[in-house]
């Protein structure tokens, strides 16, 4: 499959999109390690959920996977490690994805989303099976 112009320089993440099952071990994985750094982990988490929801259509499944991967990826455009700006990408990437679908992301999302962060991300590796 041929890059368009539009996606040169995604493909780590669209290969890592193609693989539910590797997205969920890595992010759960770098969720739990920088929540306390993200100010965007609600929406991380509730976007993570309409992903994983065998309810939310295909191609918004796509999409949010698609964001999630690169949040995951271990190298991006702003380093992770840069102080102030290493979420930067990640966090317009997510608000980009979920603005596409947000009528997706139902309010039972948010609220998974919610206890995960209130019970410090502490039970398990995916609480939606």
């Amino acid at each position: 499959m041929m890059s368009s112009e539009h996606s040169v320089g995604y493909e780590p993440a669209d290969r890592l999109a193609r693989d539910p099952d590797g997205v969920r071990r890595r992010f759960w994985h770098k969720l739990k390690r920088l929540a306390v750094k993200l100010p965007f982990a609600e929406e991380l988490l509730a976007a993570y959920y309409c992903a994983f929801d065998r309810q939310t259509p295909r191609h918004v499944q796509a999409t949010l996977l698609g964001a999630i991967a690169y949040f995951v990826l271990p190298f991006d455009f702003v380093p992770d490690m840069l102080p102030l700006l290493g979420f930067t990408d990640d966090a317009a990437i997510l608000a980009t994805a979920i603005r596409m679908v947000a009528s997706h992301i139902t309010p039972e999302h948010r609220a998974a989303a919610r206890a995960a962060m209130a019970r410090g991300l502490d039970h398990g590796e995916d609480p939606v099976e």
